[in-house]
């Protein structure tokens, strides 16, 4: 299923984005979120689909430089890091506060696929873990 996405999108979309007849086609859904915020970003005037066409391309043109192989699976990878030298080239989020926030979101999802169930009660998970439990 692919994740909704905020509408309208932009008449004319990058080359290359993964689609079906219906529009892009993600695989996670930070993809689409990464996606959206791209065209948020472009709606309020951060950047123009130009700068936005020319980072995705350097980052792509520079990721199959380094030897990426190009399989498809990373397009949305190098549409972030493409998105993050961009906001840090204009000088709209720094790239420490980039990092802090990847690090947070990395800390949480793997929190989330450890303790997927309700912390509502006490249990014994048969583990030592960090946080308190409600009593």
């Amino acid at each position: 299923m692919t994740p909704s996405l905020p509408a309208p999108l932009p008449a004319s979309l990058p080359d290359g984005i993964p689609r079906d007849a219906e529009g892009p086609v993600f695989r996670e859904p930070w993809e689409a979120q990464v996606f959206a915020l791209t065209v948020r970003l472009h709606e309020a005037c951060c950047f123009t689909w130009t700068e936005w066409a020319d980072a995705l391309s350097a980052e792509i043109r520079a990721a199959r430089e380094a030897g990426d192989p190009d399989l498809g699976d990373g397009y949305y990878r190098h549409w972030l890091r493409a998105l993050e030298a961009l906001l840090d080239r204009k000088g709209i989020v720094a790239p420490a506060l980039l990092a802090e926030r990847a690090s947070g979101i990395a800390a949480a999802t793997l929190r989330d696929h450890d303790h997927d169930h309700d912390h509502g009660h006490e249990h014994d998970h048969g583990h030592d873990h960090d946080h308190d439990h409600p009593g």
